[in-house]
């Protein structure tokens, strides 16, 4: 039997032209494989240039969709994004002290487009969601207003400081937690101005991973890796900060151990680049010195064909794993020959293994340089 997907409630206003608010935290909750319920605090009318109107909703109106959910559905988890109103924010805090579930505090203030989407009072109402969320995730200049990283940590919230508004080269993103040392990330900033909704997005994706039961270090480095997935497959639309591409990042960062790679042995690469072309796959790695090729599908899954890495003579089959480590120790557990996973310098941690009938398998981990890998076409 399936697992039930987590119950992600993203409390948030909508964005009319789908890049962020509610509709970009439905599109993450669900490709990550959640069952996303919505509270809409405000419609706007927004789209890449901006915010053109706003109307928020009542304080009440917005507890009564809170209570639909809670008293039928159910929640795993929780976003919180922007309210609209310091009535809102009391509303959902009042609702959600009831709650033994994590809760995530986007506290939005501007959207993308610099368009301001709370005033000083709702500002003011934030510091009871803060004190009893799980993570608030601010940017820099959110979190500039909210007193700087050291008046958050002062009083015991944590919270994650993302770097991606910072004018350089690399991304850095720090996780603040009470009486626990930093955890960093750093990586290369992706060229691109399709950023609308990342702060949403980042948000929703935690909550998802939270509520898939992950710790909150490892559901951070699995959203960061969602996002960054989903900027590179930016569709491109709007005149300004276009939205993300969700649409193209499946459920590869989740659950159990996936199939979504098979190695081929080839004799010629030419002729097998050409057919595998030809079928309607697009290539993503060509390396004819090395005898390998790379192709994806359009629904994700990899095909690799090799002229001379053992190949021959036999099909290699990839199961990609949110924890390879994690995985492996259970394979061991079960009394499978399993060696400790390597970490390989093309990116990806890895561990082979064979099936009872000799076939190759491969347990691996890549994050990003899966599908992104540095020699990507």
């Amino acid at each position: 039997m399936a697992k039930k997907p987590p119950r992600i409630l993203s409390i948030a206003g909508s964005d009319s032209s789908g890049g962020a608010g509610i509709q970009a935290d439905i599109k993450t909750t669900t490709m990550l494989g959640g069952y996303a319920m919505t509270a809409i605090t405000s419609v706007t009318a927004q789209n890449t240039l901006g915010v053109q109107a706003e109307e928020t909703h009542s304080a009440e109106f917005v507890g009564q969709q809170i209570d639909s959910c809670l008293t039928d559905i159910g929640v795993d988890a929780v976003k919180i994004g922007m309210l609209g109103s310091p009535e809102i924010a009391d509303v959902v805090a009042g609702r959600l002290e009831q709650l033994d579930v994590p809760i995530v505090f986007d506290p939005v203030m501007v959207a993308t487009s610099g368009s301001a989407l709370a005033d000083e009072q709702t500002i003011a109402a934030f510091e009871r969601l803060m004190a009893m969320a799980t993570l608030t995730t601010p940017n820099v200049a959110e979190l500039e207003i909210l007193g700087g990283s050291g008046a958050l940590a002062a009083r015991d919230i944590a919270h994650l400081a993302k770097g991606g508004d910072v004018d350089a080269k690399m991304v850095t993103d720090r996780l603040v937690r009470p009486g626990v040392d930093d955890c960093i990330w750093t990586a290369p900033k992706i060229a691109t101005r399709h950023t609308h909704g990342t702060g949403c997005s980042l948000s929703s994706a935690i909550a998802t991973f939270l509520g898939f039961g992950l710790s909150l270090k490892d559901a951070v480095g699995r959203a960061r890796e969602f996002v960054r997935l989903a900027l590179h497959d930016a569709p491109g639309y709007g005149a300004m900060a276009g939205p993300l591409g969700h649409q193209a990042v499946r459920m590869d960062l989740t659950g159990e151990p996936r199939l979504n790679q098979i190695t081929l042995p080839v004799g010629n690469y030419e002729e097998a680049v050409l057919f595998y072309r030809a079928i309607g796959l697009v290539q993503i790695v060509d390396s004819p010195s090395n005898g390998y090729a790379r192709f994806e599908s359009p629904g994700g899954a990899t095909l690799s064909v090799s002229t001379g890495h053992g190949e021959i003579g036999g099909a290699s089959v990839y199961f990609e794993c949110l924890d390879v480590d994690a995985i492996t120790g259970q394979l061991r557990d079960q009394g499978i020959a399993c060696p400790q996973p390597v970490d390989q310098g093309w990116n990806w941690r890895e561990c082979w293994i064979s099936d009872p009938s000799g076939n190759r398998i491969c347990f691996y981990q890549a994050g990003e340089d899966r599908r992104y890998p540095p020699w990507r076409i």
